[in-house]
């Protein structure tokens, strides 16, 4: 009888079309499932049978009390190398070994850069008013040339996107609790000696850190009201980063310019949530990552470790 393995998440309906599944024809039985779960008794009455699980990024958390309810599991794959949602330390408890695959950087930096540009050029506004026949412009952009970009980050994504920031004749800062001066010249940009002056200098600042306990709310109420009211807040990170009922107020109080979001606290963001419908908001269903590309290599991956799991061996072991 071959083992049971369901991809989780497949939004698009595209995971058994990117990659090859057929090295595991005949020993594992392959579904898959496109829609969120509302809870986890949800989860477990879809996988409850599975011995392993594909996991979409951080879609489906895996906590200690739910990998407690899914006595079957033996195999977790995640796509990407970090998954915060997963409590690696309860899977190690009930023998589930997790593993992850590699995810391209690009993608997420070209998402901030289309989420900036975006901003800065009413594109959501001036496309719908074309759509609607509607004013033949209405709206000034504003200018990135000559404006300073401010990173909030600078690692692998961070470094990427300065360097587009400086194509574009931007004087770009950053700034991270580790960051040294040192770091920051060798990717053409400078260091702010702090936080504080990042935000209240910048015209765009953009947010490229890893979510810890250190960065959850680092950008709060206080760090908002340092930011210029022409300034635009860009998140392709990690929605906890903001603290949201903060950044809400913010922007229904036109505090700052506005905010370009790639990522939010629930996902899918809920029917009639604010973020959707705010005029000074460019949100777009958290599609940093989501590209052919990537989704090509999460699963040819998947298949990659799943095959080396059925042989007895682990490939790209988390933790």
């Amino acid at each position: 009888m071959p083992v049971h393995c369901a991809v989780l998440d497949d939004y698009q309906g595209v995971a058994l079309d990117t990659a090859d599944w057929s090295p595991l024809e005949g020993t594992v039985a392959v579904r898959t499932l496109r829609h969120p779960f509302a809870s986890e008794d949800e989860v477990v009455e879809a996988i409850g049978d599975c011995e392993i699980v594909v996991a979409m990024r951080e879609r489906t958390p895996f906590p200690a009390s739910l990998l407690a309810r899914l006595p079957r599991l033996r195999l977790l794959v995640t796509s990407g190398m970090r998954n915060a949602s997963i409590d690696l330390a309860a899977a190690a408890r009930h023998g589930v070994t997790v593993c992850g695959t590699d995810s391209n950087t690009e993608p997420p930096v070209e998402l901030t850069w289309a989420l900036i540009l975006g901003l800065a050029r009413n594109v959501a506004t001036e496309s719908a008013a074309m759509r609607a026949d509607g004013p033949w412009q209405s709206t000034l952009g504003a200018d990135l040339y000559g404006r300073r970009l401010g990173l909030l980050g600078l690692g692998k994504i961070g470094t990427r996107v300065a360097r587009v920031g400086l194509a574009f004749g931007m004087d770009v800062v950053a700034w991270s609790t580790h960051l040294t001066a040192e770091r920051a010249a060798q990717a053409g940009v400078r260091a702010t000696a702090t936080k504080e002056e990042l935000l209240e200098t910048s015209d765009f600042v953009s947010v490229h850190l890893v979510l810890g306990d250190r960065t959850r709310g680092l950008i709060g109420a206080p760090e908002l009201r340092r930011m210029r009211r022409t300034a635009y807040l860009v998140n392709t990170s990690r929605a906890a980063i903001v603290d949201q009922p903060a950044l809400l107020q913010a922007l229904r109080e036109d505090r700052i310019a506005g905010a370009g979001l790639d990522v939010f606290e629930q996902e899918p963001l809920p029917a009639g949530h604010p973020l959707r419908t705010l005029p000074n908001v460019l949100a777009v269903p958290h599609l940093g990552y989501v590209t052919r590309r990537n989704y090509q290599g999460y699963f040819e991956q998947a298949v990659e470790n799943v095959t080396a799991f059925m042989a007895g061996r682990v490939l790209r072991q988390l933790g």
